[in-house]
């Protein structure tokens, strides 16, 4: 089989690396030096920007899972990052420089791989049998055009906007009530947190304190009124809050009838009863300060995050409308996307796409068809956030527990990451 892919990055890389080792002759084209990015630096291939972190080592830990998982099925950029990584306790970091230096010098050593310095600029797959669009949260405008004319012109963003994350048994649902507003809906699918006006003010005066990233160069655009910062709505002043996403309106007490001054709703993530979202809250904090900010929510005063909030510029489909769980458009099955394109958000994440995807298209090649890998593998469960998350509430993601499908039921915490673990390890053996 021949492939040809756009976006020498980290998933591109990987997705190459694996094709060709399993003998499949592989077209590498990379813009880069010929037409550069805001973000880059250097000509390299799978070039590290914004971080040097592949996060944490633990097995427990959903990436540490993921990261364990692909070592197994032979990942290149695990490999690679192994005889890259620097000291830096139970986090995976890497020499940014080295890695991607040793990821370049594996890509050129490969007989099976050709790269192009190039831009592309349409869906085209020329004399290949398949398709791999792996060009990141930085995708060119022509490109751009073209992938957003191939879906439809209605799945392609450029900015993303992810709201934090916490677990269900660290919730005091003692200060917490069921509503939806206006009693719409089946009455348990939002939490309510109800605030005074005291608690509120507070809570404003601790958001517009806060430390935010700073906004990288390529981030710089006007924020969509329909998806602000929360802190940004903040600063427009006091109760602007509580006419948006905190407004209390609909939502009185079901016991006292009492309305409260403003209300943080939390929403059951798509795919998992145990972790709560909290509605409208994408942030630009730093983790610290969200962690010291939303803990002043009553309920949430102990709790604990799958996920941070983020808002920035991505290039990313709406994955559950145009993807399957193998990665593969549904308008073309000999089109795959991979990467942060597809609404996986972090390096290693993005990785593991590429390697599924490699996986996927060389199951095809000998057997006629991909089979999506078990949705309680960490692997698996990158398919089924791209494949089966609501289409209308689609944002990036990091791997985390809450996509992770639950094999083990009600236990300890403890007890039940380990029992996952050895499942999803048994699963890929």
């Amino acid at each position: 089989m021949k492939i040809r892919i756009l976006g020498a990055g980290l998933a591109g890389c990987e997705a190459a690396v694996q094709l060709a080792r399993r003998g499949h002759s592989v077209e590498l084209i990379e813009m880069r030096p010929v037409k550069t990015t805001p973000a880059h630096q250097t000509s390299n291939l799978a070039e590290l920007v914004c971080s040097n972190s592949f996060r944490s080592s633990a097995i427990t830990n959903a990436v540490g899972l993921l990261k364990h998982e692909m070592a197994l099925l032979g990942s290149m950029v695990v490999a690679r990052g192994t005889e890259a990584r620097v000291p830096a306790g139970d986090a995976f970091a890497v020499d940014r420089e080295r890695f991607s230096a040793l990821v370049t010098r594996t890509i050129e050593s490969e007989p099976n791989i050709v790269v192009r310095r190039e831009e592309a600029t349409a869906l085209d797959r020329g004399d290949a049998d398949f398709l791999v669009v792996a060009t990141g949260p930085l995708t060119s405008q022509p490109l751009f055009d073209a992938i957003n004319a191939f879906l439809g012109h209605d799945g392609l963003y450029f900015y993303d906007a992810i709201a934090p994350i916490v677990a269900a048994d660290s919730l005091d649902m003692s200060k917490l009530y069921w509503k939806s507003r206006y009693g719409k809906g089946s009455g348990t699918d939002y939490l309510n947190a109800a605030m005074s006006r005291e608690q509120y003010e507070a809570f404003v005066g601790a958001l517009l304190g806060a430390e935010l990233y700073p906004l990288h160069d390529f981030e710089k655009a006007v924020h969509f009124e329909g998806c602000l910062p929360v802190e940004e709505i903040a600063s427009r002043g006091v109760d602007t809050l509580r006419f948006g996403p905190m407004k209390p309106v609909g939502l009185e007490h079901p016991v006292t009838g009492e309305r409260p001054w403003a209300v943080i709703q939390l929403r059951k993530e798509d795919l998992s009863d145990e972790y709560f979202n909290l509605v409208g809250f994408q942030t630009k904090m730093k983790v610290g300060e969200q962690k010291r900010v939303i803990q002043l929510i009553p309920g949430l005063e102990n709790c604990t995050f799958a996920r941070f909030g983020s808002m920035h510029r991505n290039t990313f489909i709406n994955g559950p409308r145009h993807l399957r769980a193998t990665f593969q458009a549904k308008k073309d099955d000999r089109i795959f996307f991979a990467g942060q394109v597809t609404g996986v958000e972090g390096y290693v994440e993005s990785a593991a796409v590429g390697l599924l995807v490699a996986r996927y298209i060389d199951e095809i090649a000998r057997e006629g068809a991909a089979h999506a890998l078990p949705y309680h593998t960490a692997l698996g469960a990158l398919g089924r956030h791209v494949s089966e998350s609501s289409p209308d509430r689609y944002q990036p993601s990091n791997v985390t527990w809450a996509l992770i499908e639950d094999v083990v039921g009600r236990v300890k915490k403890t007890e039940k990451r380990e029992r996952q673990v050895e499942a999803a390890l048994r699963a890929l053996h």
